[in-house]
């Protein structure tokens, strides 16, 4: 492989570990922050880049979809025309808030319960979503997917090139929203979701809504990892239901945040990179270490070690203690 060849694969792993980090976060926002265990990241990561595919290119089937929504009355034009650069933007807008709402409408029933049954609630949604875009060819193909999802700025920046100016927009969004997160948690807002995290009874005996601010934590997690399955859609420009596998979609995203350091933004975006690093390599080694389900054990092997050696993860939570003056 030739420098540039070298250059090139670097950049495409920087823009998929980057987005990974994104689903970190949000992540970390839910587990690392306020102890809400949610096991349905692949619903949010499927209703983030799909809404943003649906929103920047026509349908698959305009019949199917003509006769489904506008009863026969449908033209064959994108659900967009608003120039090169606003779409792009619009879809990511799009994806968080449908995240955003449907994360309202599960923790507003499951929330008020233990957090086994927010668990069970956010994996069978996870399934729902996966389920409903396998089976409903009028909205996204079914099991053949969505292609030719746009790229932004296509037809502006040569495909050689286009990786690149991808990878600046993907690092400038997870900027953005590692800076929001940090501000978030540091904010007396996230000094109480810790509080309910480490002691919920306490937070509520402290005259804390818990309910409210779990409520608020888990839509704010689920509208980040919206706009990371957008970022993912505009990446790959491929959609299929297997895309969003339990294991590739969720199992990979808690590999990192334990990984890199539960409550920690930096730790969470480092185990990104360190887990994205191991499942994009073993991919150069020979025979039977190439195999994916090998790289599932690779990356178990990395969590025992961690847990082992480093049970907070490599950076891990920064904790302060405050001692009161002398009086």
């Amino acid at each position: 492989m030739d420098a540039i060849g070298i250059v090139n694969y670097l950049v495409g792993f920087a823009i998929m570990a980057a987005i990974y980090a994104v689903f970190a976060l949000g992540l970390n926002v839910h587990w690392g922050f306020t102890g809400l265990f949610n096991i349905g990241i692949a619903g949010f990561f499927a209703l983030g880049a799909y809404t943003s595919a649906l929103m920047t290119t026509k349908p698959p089937d305009p019949a199917l979809f003509e006769d489904f929504v506008f009863g026969g009355n449908w033209s064959e034009t994108h659900f967009l025309d608003l120039g090169i650069d606003l779409w792009f933007f619009l879809g990511l807008a799009a994806a968080a808030a449908v995240c955003g709402i449907i994360a309202l409408i599960i923790g507003y029933v499951t929330l008020r319960l233990r957090d086994d049954y927010l668990a069970i609630a956010t994996l069978g949604i996870a399934e729902t979503v996966r389920l409903f875009f396998l089976n409903e060819k009028w909205a996204a193909n079914g099991s053949k997917g969505l292609y030719r999802i746009p790229a932004f700025l296509e037809g502006w920046v040569s495909p050689e090139h286009y990786d690149y100016l991808y990878l600046v927009v993907v690092l400038v969004v997870l900027s953005a929203l590692f800076l929001a997160v940090e501000r978030a948690v540091k904010s007396p807002w996230g000094r109480v979701l810790r509080a309910i995290r480490e002691d919920e009874v306490a937070a509520e005996a402290s005259g804390k809504n818990v309910f409210r601010f779990k409520l608020q934590a888990f839509i704010f997690g689920a509208v980040i990892m919206g706009v990371g399955g957008a970022l993912f859609a505009h990446n790959i420009r491929f959609l299929s239901p297997l895309t969003f596998d339990p294991l590739l979609a969720t199992f990979v995203i808690w590999a990192m945040l334990m990984v890199g350091g539960s409550g920690n933004n930096r730790g969470a975006i480092l185990g990104a990179f360190v887990v994205w690093g191991i499942w994009t390599g073993t991919q150069f080694l020979p025979g039977i270490f190439s195999d994916p389900n090998f790289r599932f054990f690779m990356i178990g092997v990395l969590i025992v070690a961690v847990i082992l050696l480093r049970p907070g993860g490599i950076l891990g939570e920064e904790r302060r203690i405050t001692r009161a003056a002398d009086s």
